[in-house]
């Protein structure tokens, strides 16, 4: 975040942008490497470089997986999964560390969908989920291209193989879950709606979220190193920024959510106070309350 400009990708986007070409600007704005990627050994390495991009685009990335700093008291990626708060100048994404690697890569991509469109939210989604929203729908839709462009995987489906064996191995290939290929395979017309259905039912099944955040787990995902800077920067401009901290951008275009973001958020902040993206980092906006 350097000097006082707008980041630009802040709101570039709307419910009416095509997906694929709006997918290919945010890789490129988040210098996103699908051979990269390939070659990183771990979900883990790829949602740390994940991370990391994000955060040097001008994105600050917080994840932790329970509340405040009671390591007994996990945050139930039942309930959400992670939120966004789309500042222009200081745009903040939080994710639920209590799920799987793997998962977490997807919740950051659809957080970043948010940013893009300029609209603070509170995320429970799946990507197997078909929300009623239209605006989550676009978001799930975006943040799957992001991750696993179509026509790449198009290239990479071996039809020869069984179908679990390929999953599995396209989900190593571009470092997402089972889910998100599966949906992914099925929208390039590779597997029937049937199909789908039941084999999703038996990954959600076997992908349950993790259950035990370990102290050392919790110590580690904190805040990436990179954020340091960018924490002090935004104490220093909280008094300047104060006349419209927790407000969403509004949507210039496309059908307006059956409920508001901030709604949301509210609600998770009162049932897990001590995870306010500002305690134990920063202070309190005045007035944001």
């Amino acid at each position: 975040m350097e000097g006082d400009d707008p980041l630009p990708f802040v709101g570039s986007a709307t419910p009416a942008s095509a997906v694929e070409s709006t997918a290919e600007k945010m890789r490129a704005a988040l210098g996103l490497d699908l051979d990269q990627r390939r070659a990183l050994p771990t979900w883990t390495e790829a949602l740390r470089r994940f991370i990391e991009q994000a955060d040097a685009l001008g994105v600050l990335v917080m994840t932790s997986g329970i509340v405040g700093n009671n390591t007994h008291r996990k945050l139930d990626p039942g309930e959400f999964r992670g939120f966004a708060l789309a500042d222009d100048l200081a745009p903040l994404v939080f994710i639920n560390g209590a799920n799987s690697k793997a998962a977490q890569m997807f919740t950051l991509a659809h957080e970043l969908t948010h940013i893009w469109l300029g609209e603070s939210a509170l995320s429970d989604v799946e990507p197997i989920s078909a929300p009623s929203d239209a605006i989550e729908a676009w978001c799930n839709r975006l943040a799957a291209e992001l991750l696993v462009p179509v026509a790449s995987l198009r290239e990479e489906f071996r039809e020869t193989e069984t179908l679990s064996n390929e999953i599995k191995r396209l989900a190593r290939l571009y470092k997402v879950s089972t889910l998100v290929v599966l949906r992914r395979v099925f929208d390039f017309g590779a597997i029937d709606r049937d199909t789908l259905a039941t084999d999703e039912l038996a990954e959600w099944t076997r992908a349950r979220p993790v259950s035990h955040i370990s102290p050392s787990d919790w110590h580690r995902s904190r805040t990436c190193a990179l954020c340091r800077e960018r924490i002090r920067r935004l104490k220093s401009a909280a008094p300047r920024r104060r006349s419209n901290a927790w407000k969403p951008r509004p949507v210039t275009k496309g059908p307006a959510p059956s409920i508001q973001p901030q709604e949301n958020i509210q609600k998770f902040l009162t049932k897990y106070p001590e995870s306010h993206p500002h305690t134990n980092v920063l202070k309190p906006l005045p007035g944001s309350r």
